[in-house]
């Protein structure tokens, strides 16, 4: 391959300098570094990397590798040039689903609004349907190919979310596929549980019924079965209120859960408020977050996930307010949103490029945001989320010019290699 030539000037400070093992298993020579390390781009040029087991043993530079450092290598990867990136963290996802959705889509094509849809029955109620009918054969066939492509395209931690269940027996079943899902793929998965997601058919007219469903029923039994290791809740106009999700994070933390939220996606609710009160991990949408509320995260350390594939499909024009984030010093987290309705997106390079086209971000912002910032809104950037020392090894090899690349095209995915704890990822896709 030829000398790739950086195209887009972007400063940031090198990754710190650390002792080089003795043996190690595998070792990336003559790659270019986007390491994430400090909440930058962190980049080395003519770097190299290692990793022992499932961890990065050493991150630096070609030169500081003693000369017959690669004969005491099990593997060494030449990746000539090419870019060496932390994997992708999708920390938001509806990945369990059955059904489809696209005659709404082209209801939205036609003008009609994501709450009129589902004032006519569609929305997440039109998957619940679909949902309740799968058995969990299907549930799990139909997860694992979207997991499959995920993984293709970059991804090596993914949250997935419950939610389309909406009763006890449902619920149990999809979290039950998510821990299948993690015990298939070597993707590190993080199983969030969101019975608060819409009020079921069954409860209409009697939503403290539900409420009650979830907190003295639901909650205990997801416990008890060690299926999830969140709770969300959908606070909005057209869901939740902010009194339902109070008592539903009470019983929650109760429990042990920690606790994330759909936040301010339509309205401002004053959720994201409360969230910090509960020390959620994060608050996800965000597009009416008010300063008081943005001001509750950055005390509370709550990071912000934001999710422009749905502010794309929704045709939203409210953006998030990001110069207000950067203010704040409040974390910014990217994540695909990927569900059957308002987000069927398979692509955090989509995201990425959506987010800055869309939202304002720049593309070290974006990059972080699908790497560091992403395992910060799932608590787990003390393991992943960068190229560093000590880390699990979950990377990736990028035939790209620059990072900026990553941001800037669409409809493709130039994936070269997938490590994952070490080891590497090859899917029969």
């Amino acid at each position: 391959m030829e000398q790739i030539r950086k195209t887009t000037e972007i400063k940031a400070e090198p990754v710190m300098e650390n002792p080089l093992p003795e043996t190690i298993d595998t070792l990336f020579t003559r790659c270019r570094l986007a390491a994430m390390a400090g909440g930058r781009l962190s980049v080395i040029e003519n770097g190299a990397l290692t990793v022992s087991g499932e961890k990065i043993a050493w991150v630096g530079e070609n030169k500081d590798l003693p000369r017959d450092f690669g004969s005491r290598c099990e593997t060494v990867v030449d990746c000539r040039n090419r870019w060496l990136l932390p994997g992708f963290v999708d920390c938001h996802t509806h990945l369990v689903w059955a059904g489809s959705r696209s005659p709404e889509f082209e209801m939205r094509v036609r003008g009609v609004g994501y709450e009129d849809i589902a004032k006519q029955g569609g929305g997440i109620l039109s998957t619940v349907r679909a949902t309740r009918a799968a058995s969990r054969e299907t549930l799990l066939d139909l997860a694992s190919k979207r997991v499959k492509t995920l993984a293709s395209k970059g991804v090596t931690t993914l949250e997935i979310k419950s939610g389309y269940g909406l009763d006890l027996e449902t619920e149990l079943k999809l979290l039950d596929v998510v821990g299948d899902l993690a015990k298939t793929f070597p993707l590190h998965i993080e199983p969030t549980f969101l019975g608060a997601h819409a009020l079921p058919p069954e409860f209409r007219g009697d939503p403290e019924g539900y409420l009650s469903l979830i907190i003295n029923v639901m909650l205990p039994k997801v416990k008890a079965q060690g299926i999830a290791t969140a709770v969300d809740v959908f606070c909005e106009r057209m869901a939740f209120s902010l009194e339902d999700t109070r008592k539903i994070f009470e019983a929650a933390t109760a429990l042990g859960f920690r606790v994330k939220l759909h936040a301010e996606q339509f309205s401002d609710s004053h959720g994201a408020a409360l969230a910090a009160l509960f020390k959620a991990l994060s608050c996800d949408h965000l597009e009416y977050l008010s300063p008081s509320g943005a001001e509750a995260m950055a005390k509370h350390k709550v990071t912000a996930v934001l999710l422009p594939g749905a502010f794309y499909y929704l045709k939203e024009k409210q953006k998030p307010p990001v110069q207000t984030l950067r203010d704040l010093k409040i974390p910014m987290a990217l994540a695909t949103d990927l569900n059957p309705g308002s987000s069927p997106v398979f692509s955090m390079t989509l995201i990425l490029n959506m987010a800055c086209l869309l939202f304002g971000l720049t593309c070290e912002e974006a990059l972080l945001g699908a790497t560091l910032n992403g395992a910060k809104a799932l608590g787990l950037d003390r393991t992943k989320g960068s190229l560093e020392p000590g880390k699990d090894a979950d990377l990736v090899v990028w035939d790209i010019d620059d990072p900026a690349d990553l941001c800037c095209f669409t409809g493709h995915d130039p994936v070269a290699r997938v490590m994952i704890k070490g080891r590497f990822l090859y899917l029969d896709i």
